[in-house]
């Protein structure tokens, strides 16, 4: 078991479909033993998302430099805007939730269809828009289920959830990333920029969009582009790469087994690593009853994972 060097204090300032916030306790029993020590002194994270391995790994090991990717532009600008300046980014959400607060469930309902016109509307020209990250935020906090999914058209189009106390502003946490971050190098684009940054004391941790598990499940909807099976293999061609360069990588999935103990895709794929399964708990579903227990499959290229 990985021993713990630094209380965690910062948590994802966003709910992700796919986060690993619930499942950090088991999760981080796959951590690589080097990074005790300080065997390993960079951290990639291609697929960053909510970031919770992420801001888990910065607060218990001593790393030097992290690297985060993803193809989310509008995510990246959000971590970008907390890096540079956090008490802009906290000021225009105080605003949004004094807005929200004030208003009945109605007005609220409007509130949450401007802000999210204005942003569909909002095209990125910079590294910095701080009205578009606190819209973003907004919408996360407020939408339904706190999904992020998106059209064919790049349109964020995810109903008003009706929370009556959504944390909009949650400060403290948003001051707490903005010190995490200042070591974090953060890049728009997707997993191949990883290579730039990969040498033998990195530790890579891919969580691409899942797989779907049945044929009708198909939410990958974190940007326009769905991520299907030939994408997860010319991810596989990368994650092996890094491997032969001397990285630690650690991998998460779906685990195709939920619907067909036959469909071995993931294990034939990694069928030079180390294999192992985890129980989670399915939470986007919008149907209670099927947010069941199920697992995922865990890939590492090293020994000793549970």
């Amino acid at each position: 078991m990985v021993e713990y060097t630094k209380k965690q204090i910062a948590k994802p300032f966003l709910k992700w479909a796919g986060g690993k916030g619930q499942l950090l306790e088991k999760f981080s029993s796959f951590y690589p033993q080097e990074l005790i020590g300080g065997g390993v002194t960079t951290y990639i994270e291609p697929f960053v998302g909510g970031g919770a391995v992420l801001f888990d790994v910065l607060q218990k090991f001593s790393i030097e430099r992290a690297v985060i990717i993803d193809t989310n532009k509008e995510l990246i600008n959000c971590y970008r805007c907390i890096k540079e300046d956090v008490g802009q980014l906290i000021s225009k959400l105080k605003t949004l939730q004094r807005e929200y607060n004030d208003l009945d469930l109605g007005g609220r309902g409007d509130l949450f269809s401007t802000v999210r016109m204005r942003y569909n509307r909002t095209v990125l020209n910079g590294k910095h828009d701080y009205n578009k990250a606190a819209d973003f935020i907004f919408l996360n906090k407020t939408c339904f289920n706190g999904l992020y999914r998106v059209n064919s058209k790049g349109e964020f189009n995810v109903p008003f959830g009706k929370y009556k106390t959504p944390n909009i502003c949650d400060e403290d946490n948003l001051i707490s990333i903005h010190k995490l971050l200042q070591k974090v190098i953060i890049l728009s684009g997707d997993y191949n920029k990883c290579g730039e940054y990969a040498c033998g004391n990195t530790f890579i941790y891919f969580d691409p969009p899942y797989r779907p598990i049945t044929a009708t499940q198909s939410f990958v909807g974190y940007s326009q582009n769905g991520f299907n099976d030939e994408n997860q293999k010319e991810l596989a061609s990368v994650v092996k790469e890094m491997s032969a360069r001397g990285c630690n990588i650690l991998l998460s999935n779906s685990d195709p087994k939920n619907a067909d103990i036959n469909d071995n895709f993931f294990d034939n794929l990694y069928s030079d690593f180390y294999i192992s399964r985890i129980m989670a708990r399915r939470i986007i579903n919008c149907q209670a009853d099927k947010r069941g227990n199920i697992t995922e499959i865990i890939v590492a290229n090293y020994k000793g994972v549970a």
